[in-house]
């Protein structure tokens, strides 16, 4: 298996930070994302590559191995092992040449598989295989704030396989969870990698939330605050008559118990909706209009 350069592949400088590898990715996601490119097998080979790369390049430790190992990195635990014990058998301090580490043009995978692949687990002398668990994968989905304010199915692709996954109500913006086995194949019987999902939440909405509470601004009208009488406001799922009180003063909160967003993994529980008021003053009065209110001032000096 020929070496991947996985800077390569998101489009990063080798010294390239971590908001820096962060932002290469999820935008190259997006562009190669299965669903964006149904059908399209190079696309869906692109996609699972930035996976691989993403996985790495984004962990501090993995970027470590990386860098010292290619893409064997997920063997580099036990081959600094391998080659502690190799430096003890030879003895008085001389050391095995490894050739200074990886330079020369050496195919990584033969080399670890000389390594570590017709090796025992115990030593050199038989026994079981090394077993290594697969490579995890990460993936981002992109939900509107209205599909997570229900518990609903989709169907993911990934890398070329469709996962039925079931997005629990509640879920937050990047919230992660783990789907166990789904990540890459393990080597010499090991288990399978588990697959990361990232959930991007967009809001497209006049509410603002935040975790299980939603929050907005609601305009009311100078006689209103000043009279009183019924309004009626939109909360996530429908309108509610409210009752204003007179004299109700610009900035006035009140809150709808209950009338939030769901709370994650919670069956019908949901947060509170608060409502901040925030009185609008008539701007282009009629004369009528002008003649009370001059009469009110009038009153008022009284």
């Amino acid at each position: 298996m020929a070496f991947i350069d996985y800077y390569k592949v998101l489009g990063v400088d080798k010294k390239a930070t971590e908001a820096e590898i962060k932002k290469a990715y999820r935008k190259m996601a997006r562009k190669h994302h299965p669903d964006l490119n149904p059908n399209d097998k190079e696309a869906e080979r692109k996609f699972k590559e930035l996976n691989e790369a993403n996985e790495v390049l984004s962990s501090p430790e993995n970027r470590k191995k990386y860098d010292a190992h290619g893409e064997n990195w997920q063997h580099a635990d036990q081959y600094e092992q391998s080659k502690r014990q190799q430096q003890q058998y030879n003895g008085r301090g001389q050391q095995a040449d490894y050739g200074g580490g990886f330079s020369g043009g050496a195919d990584y995978s033969d080399f670890f598989e000389s390594m570590f692949g017709g090796r025992s687990a115990r030593g050199s002398g038989g026994g079981r295989t090394a077993q290594f668990k697969g490579q995890d994968f990460n993936a981002e989905l992109h939900l509107d704030l209205k599909d997570v304010y229900t518990t609903h199915k989709r169907t993911l692709t990934i890398n070329g396989k469709n996962i039925r996954l079931t997005i629990p109500a509640g879920v937050e913006n990047g919230q992660v969870i783990k789907i166990t086995g789904h990540g890459a194949a393990g080597s010499g019987g090991g288990p399978k990698g588990d697959l990361y999902i990232t959930f991007t939440i967009d809001n497209h909405t006049a509410f603002k939330r935040d975790k299980e509470n939603l929050y907005a601004t609601v305009d009311l009208d100078l006689y209103s605050a000043i009279l009183g009488g019924d309004i009626t406001v939109d909360t996530f799922d429908g309108q509610v008559k409210l009752k204003i009180a007179p004299g109700t003063q610009n900035g006035t909160k009140v809150k709808l118990k209950g009338k939030g967003f769901p709370v994650y993994k919670k069956e019908n529980q949901f947060g509170d909706f608060y409502i901040t008021y925030e009185i609008k003053i008539p701007t282009s009065l009629s004369e009528k209009e002008k003649e009370l209110f001059t009469e009110l001032s009038k009153l008022k000096n009284l």
